[in-house]
């Protein structure tokens, strides 16, 4: 899915439209943004929807529909373009491919033609916009060694981190579909959840799918768990992975908040992230699950490169095992260290406020905040003045984190 491609069509003919649809619906390595039915307005659906591979039936008006091609590619170069027709007509096809058409596609289309048409297209770029851009989005899953180590505490926080610096676009996933509560920690009332997405899935296009998502003042984009617990019955693993591969396209950032169940979706999620970070405290019990999870997690070659641990609630009183001899009983490093602050972050999340508007010089938002910039690829000093917000605060004495 992190290959996923962004297809418009042209066709004045409702019927092959149709099946066309029906066809490319059907492939999992495409997302269909948008469908038209005169060629007049297409240029303007792409110019629109930027899509990296436009389809163009000539059926209808072969000559209107080769003009097409020609000012399609003047006005959207970007845009990779496919022509299809029933005609296997020579000199329509040599027409269409002088106009700027990378394939031609015989109708009706074949999944295995069309999925074959655009191997040969990665092949002649070296590579569509759609790898560049899914390329450039980075996705982190949050994870829990064992309930209450406050995996959603930083998942929130750190996708809020994130989306204060104004070239990211950033979206929190709740993958927690029985008892997620990341709306509650961002006091917002969802209109739209997971469920929604899921349930009209194949109908989705990324216009759709941005209204379904909540915008908090953050910046911050959230699609939330679904409402009832019935409703999660209806989310698989191929509708995660096609929502997970669809905002891939769309933003620079997602930050997924998995369940502790470890279940099938949890796992799946973290497949298609680039790094999975585990959080735990210093106790025997959570230590002793981050070891026997590893063990599983190792297993899967997708996953156990991904896989860092961050250690929560660090300097809290009594009962504490040493961060030298938790590393040494996990048999890896630390990644990070986030501080204890029992108080700013029981407050934070019953006034439903992220960190940063909560207690913006506290050392705990000041580590999560450094997460961000190190997990992002970008100088602490660049994500501090990223998280300036609009009275001129600013994010002071960055957490380092530290062996014991």
């Amino acid at each position: 899915m992190s290959n996923v491609l962004r297809v418009a069509i042209v066709d004045p003919n409702d019927s092959t439209r149709e099946r066309m649809k029906n066809v490319l619906l059907g492939m999992d390595s495409i997302w269909l943004e948008a469908e038209c039915s005169r060629y007049e307005f297409f240029v303007d659906v792409v110019t629109q929807t930027t899509p990296e591979i436009g389809i163009i039936s000539l059926d209808a008006d072969a000559p209107k529909a080769l003009a097409l091609l020609t000012d399609t590619l003047a006005r959207a170069p970007g845009c990779t373009l496919l022509v299809t027709s029933s005609s296997t007509d020579g000199r329509l096809i040599l027409e269409s491919m002088r106009a700027g058409a990378k394939e031609f596609l015989t109708q009706p289309l074949k999944p295995e033609d069309v999925s074959a048409a655009l191997q040969r297209v990665r092949r002649l770029t070296g590579g569509t916009p759609a790898a560049a851009r899914t390329a450039g989005c980075r996705t982190f899953c949050v994870t829990g060694a064992a309930g209450g180590v406050g995996a959603t505490s930083v998942a929130v926080n750190l996708a809020v981190a994130l989306a204060h610096d104004p070239e990211n676009s950033v979206v929190l996933l709740d993958l927690d579909l029985a008892l997620g509560d990341a709306d509650v920690f961002l006091d917002t009332i969802p209109e739209y959840t997971l469920a929604d997405v899921a349930e009209n899935i194949e109908r989705l296009d990324l216009t759709l799918l941005k209204r379904s998502l909540t915008r908090h003042a953050s910046g911050l984009h959230l699609l939330p768990r679904p409402i009832e617990l019935e409703d999660a019955r209806m989310i698989s693993v191929q509708k995660i992975e096609r929502v997970i591969g669809l905002l891939k396209t769309s933003f620079s950032h997602i930050v997924i908040d998995a369940s502790k169940y470890f279940s099938e979706i949890d796992i799946a999620a973290m497949r298609q992230a680039d790094t999975v970070l585990m959080v735990t405290q210093l106790d025997v019990p959570c230590l002793r699950n981050v070891v026997r999870l590893m063990a599983s997690l190792d297993e899967d070659k997708a996953v156990r490169e991904k896989v860092k641990v961050v250690v929560n609630r660090i300097g809290q009183d009594g009962g504490q095992i040493g961060l030298k001899k938790a590393q040494e009983t996990l048999g890896r490093d630390v990644f990070w260290q986030i501080p204890n602050d029992f108080r700013a972050m029981a407050e934070a999340r019953n006034n439903g406020l992220p960190l940063s508007e909560q207690a913006p010089k506290a050392a705990i938002t000041q580590s999560i905040l450094q997460l961000a910039a190190a997990l992002s690829g970008k100088a602490a000093e660049d994500q501090e003045a990223a998280g300036r917000d609009g009275k001129g605060r600013r994010w002071l004495g960055l957490w380092q984190a530290r062996s014991n």
